[in-house]
């Protein structure tokens, strides 16, 4: 049963904006903000000195499920998800098989709602396998279509290094379109230079040399222009340099904007820097680059540039990442520790409150038309982090929920603390314990 809750003299971050007041949840909905009496049948929530931010929607992530579930599956990382503060998730299609088809879609849209603690969404994915199946769809009730992870299946699948193919689904595909922005021939030819001096053991502080800025900014800049020409709803992956911010708009509303882009929190946290410590277990495509591509990622969070963060959440198995550098795999755990890192960097005077609330619940569903969801509004649903800002510990193996077990931060002391995640007016996760009586619910794509 959905409980009655109120939460009494809280600190409410939302919409530009932090207000003390209290909130009653009801029926899975956000009855009631302000002065609230208290209520009989309610359970009260001493709210004093602490946050209440919208649940986290991070709009990009690799649960493995189905198919790569040694490495993690949609109850495990939905799990880590609610740990961290995150109610909702939108999945890539680079699962076995992948999802090129609305039949394996709807399948894991079956799976997730069996099994994911948090509410849940998924991209159809487009290559040059599908993509004729793809534009005769109607798309405008999905979350959007994507190529992202897809050229682990083979060579040649990213839309980036496909001018023709992408241009086909631009003139034709009305949803967003959520590409992986790398040209394949400008990293080949790096590998190929560095295998030429290293052989297969390329030291790990060559990776953002090999998939280089270039290979970034130049696929953006056509994936950009093409879709300018066709007034096509871009929106590029991960982006991980400096340079390419200032290929986006700021000059005019979320809304409006037919070409958007993410940053993930992995590309605001490391730089090139940290591979010497960290070695492969940060190796991640697009690569961790420079100190001047981090803070010029965070300049454009900043002033608008950029729309949202994300976490490209991938676990693989410490085994898997281990590997010498062309066997290694990319991709790392981030879901459960996203909301701590921003808020490290709220700690360190670099991000409001308020901008983080903006970047990691509000645009993500404005960006994705999600409905009633992103905001603390009456009538929209219960999705809510409640945040101790002064609460410092330690990330270890005791106390991390990725089925995989490892993460990159392990020894990192955070200074904030998620407390309390209601998923539809459910408190699924209080205080290291879990409620997982009641799954997450299907992200519907609002009309207007």
């Amino acid at each position: 049963m959905i409980q009655r809750t109120l939460i009494k003299n809280i600190c409410i971050v939302n919409q530009g904006q932090t207000i003390v007041a209290d909130l009653l949840i009801d029926n899975g909905l956000i009855q009631k903000m302000g002065n609230v009496n208290s209520e009989g049948n309610a359970e009260v929530i001493d709210g004093t000195g602490k946050y209440l931010f919208p649940g986290i929607i991070d709009a990009q992530v690799h649960f493995r499920e189905p198919g790569l579930t040694p490495k993690g599956d949609l109850y495990t990382e939905s799990k880590a998800a609610v740990a961290g503060g995150v109610t909702s998730f939108i999945d890539m299609p680079n699962t076995v098989p992948n999802v090129l088809s609305i039949d394996i879609l709807n399948e894991k849209y079956r799976i997730a709602s069996e099994q994911s603690l948090a509410n849940f969404g998924f991209f159809l994915g487009v290559n040059g396998d599908n993509i004729d199946e793809v534009i005769k769809l109607n798309t405008s009730k999905l979350l959007g279509v994507s190529d992202d992870g897809l050229y682990f299946t083979k060579k040649g699948n990213l839309l980036a290094d496909n001018p023709e193919t992408m241009e086909k689904l631009f003139a034709n595909c009305k949803s967003i379109i959520a590409i992986h922005s790398e040209k394949e021939q400008i990293v080949d030819e790096n590998e190929n230079t560095y295998r030429g001096k290293y052989g297969e053991n390329v030291p790990i502080e060559f990776h953002s040399l090999i998939r280089s800025e270039k290979a970034c900014y130049e696929a953006t800049k056509r994936a950009i222009d093409l879709a300018n020409k066709h007034e096509a709803r871009l929106h590029i992956l991960h982006l991980s340099t400096e340079a390419e911010t200032h290929l986006f708009r700021n000059d005019i509303p979320l809304k409006e904007k037919n070409i958007t882009t993410e940053v993930s929190v992995a590309h605001l946290w490391f730089s090139d820097k940290d591979y010497p410590r960290l070695g492969t277990l940060i190796k991640c495509n697009p690569a961790i680059k420079t100190e001047k591509d981090r803070l010029g990622l965070l300049k454009a969070l900043l002033d608008d540039r950029i729309d949202i963060v994300t976490t490209d959440h991938a676990p693989h198995s410490l085994e898997e990442k281990q590997k010498p550098y062309f066997q290694s795999m990319s991709g790392m755990p981030m879901i459960q520790h996203s909301l701590n890192m921003m808020l490290e960097l709220y700690k360190q005077g670099l991000v409001s409150l308020e901008k983080i609330a903006e970047k990691m619940c509000h645009n993500p569903a404005t960006l994705y038309r999600i409905e009633k969801r992103g905001f603390i509004r009456e009538g929209y649903f219960a999705d809510l982090t409640i945040v101790d800002l002064h609460s410092s510990w330690t990330v270890g193996k005791e106390n991390i929920f990725y089925k995989c077990g490892w993460s990159p931060l392990e020894g990192t002391t955070f200074q904030t603390k998620v407390t309390h995640t209601f998923v539809n007016g459910n408190l699924v996760y209080e205080n290291g314990l879990f409620n997982e009586g009641i799954k997450g619910k299907t992200l519907a794509v609002a009309n207007n």
